[in-house]
């Protein structure tokens, strides 16, 4: 389908936060022995990521891969069983050196203090890792992040902390699904300043039911008075098996909404670094780490937990996924009871093809400020990405990219459509393949 044809049926196909799409993940026959999978990459400058799959909530808009109010004892299961996955990698990897590092989930800050000490020495024992020193990015929610566990994690070395706030306005909180206390958002946020954290960015959502340009307006002045570093502006998708999934509602009034947050952040300060990330222009006072991309998409990722994905040029690789909460709880009680076996080879995931790798590169790129560098592209593939991939043309004649010495970069209304223009972009393997998939 052309680029026109998809555009026509709307600007928000879908997010192409990672490429391929775990639904394209399928169970991989043989396994491959983790030694092997990375024998020929790069471990100079990894990317570690640890996933929490757990939250003392469960909003209407969440897919992610996690689940509720789990017992004590799943808790200690996965956590002891990421502590051996960690402990297994590192051996399977070495020589490596961790050159960036993020927590995310489900809420990692749901964890007690005293399991996050003993998660971080475990990771600090097998990877060899100065957190002082390393880029670390650690997401929260304003109930979870108390003033212990904020002061744990910047004793230990934290740099960055990613809060979801999605809304201050309770009709849109509602209808999102998401009960949250706006004094406990400011508590934290406040908390986080104090504690002198070098980045703070914050999550919001627009385009639920009911939303009004009053309510977003009101939302965004809200969320500057907190000064964060960064901001996400996130449009939101009504998706199968989640809560508002189950209500038969759908997103409204997206196109305008995000056009009105873009303008909005522009005028006070803010760059625009994706179609959902801006930043402060400069940093404000921390200007060294505002040019550091807290990216967990990158080739040289190792993923850690149930749910986390671990990406090398040629595999990508995880465990299993699901969405529901039945199906999730089944991978994370699965995952609790790996053996030390399981945890040396990649057992699911998917193959990336040359076309793939190609495909992953100019989306990856694209989709940001700096674009597609015609020549690292050369450089990387010993070809032309216009020869590759003549349909890329269709971007400079639509008006949604313009090329400059050799760069392949969105304007502003490609930004916009950067929803569509990813999908748009998917090899038809990979589409097949995320069209099979039998979501549970």
């Amino acid at each position: 389908m052309s680029l026109e044809e998809q555009l026509s049926s709307g600007r928000y196909a879908g997010y192409a936060y990672g490429y391929p799409h775990k639904s394209a993940y399928r169970p991989l026959s043989p396994v491959v022995p983790l030694d092997r999978v990375w024998q020929e990459e790069d471990r100079s400058a990894l990317f570690l990521y640890v996933h929490i799959p757990f939250c003392e909530m469960r909003c209407g808009f969440c897919n992610l891969f996690t689940t509720v109010g789990p017992q004590q004892e799943l808790t200690k299961a996965t956590l002891s069983a990421i502590e051996l996955q960690s402990r297994t990698a590192s051996e399977s990897l070495a020589p490596a050196t961790v050159a960036q590092a993020a927590f995310g989930g489900g809420t990692p800050s749901f964890l007690t203090p005293s399991q996050l000490a003993r998660l971080f020495e475990r990771l600090s024992t097998d990877w060899k890792v100065d957190w002082s020193c390393t880029p670390l990015s650690f997401e929260v929610t304003p109930t979870t992040a108390t003033l212990e566990k904020l002061t744990l994690l910047s004793d230990i070395g934290v740099d960055r902390i990613s809060m979801g706030v999605q809304s201050f306005e309770p009709e849109v909180l509602k209808a999102l699904g998401r009960p949250q206390q706006v004094d406990a958002v400011r508590s934290s946020c406040g908390a986080v300043k104090k504690l002198g954290f070098k980045s703070l960015n914050l999550d919001l959502i627009y385009g639920a039911p009911g939303q009004t340009p009053q309510h977003w307006n009101r939302t965004l002045e809200a969320t500057l008075e907190l000064a964060p570093e960064e901001i996400y502006l996130y449009p939101l998708y009504v998706r199968a098996l989640t809560g508002l999934g189950k209500t038969g509602v759908s997103a409204t009034s997206r196109r305008e909404l995000y056009r009105q947050g873009r303008e909005f952040l522009l005028e006070r300060g803010y760059e625009q670094v994706s179609m959902r990330h801006f930043r402060l222009e400069g940093g404000g006072s921390h200007s060294s780490l505002s040019l550091t991309e807290y990216t967990c998409q990158e080739d040289g990722m190792v993923g850690l937990g149930p749910g986390a994905r671990s990406y090398t040029r040629a595999l990508h690789y995880s465990s299993e996924y699901a969405v529901s909460q039945l199906g999730v709880k089944e991978i994370i009680r699965s995952f609790g009871s790996r053996s030390p076996a399981a945890h040396i080879v990649a057992d699911y995931g998917i193959w990336l093809s040359r076309e793939d790798q190609k495909r992953r590169h100019i989306i990856k790129s694209l989709l940001h400020v700096d674009g597609l560098d015609g020549h690292r592209y050369r450089a990387k593939f010993s070809s032309d990405c216009l020869v590759d991939f003549p349909e890329l043309r269709e971007l400079t004649e639509g008006g949604f990219a313009r090329i400059s010495s050799s760069r392949l970069a969105l304007t502003d209304e490609g930004f916009e459509a950067s929803d569509t223009i990813g999908p748009w972009f998917y090899s038809e393997l990979v589409r097949q393949r995320m069209d099979s998939f039998q979501v549970t």
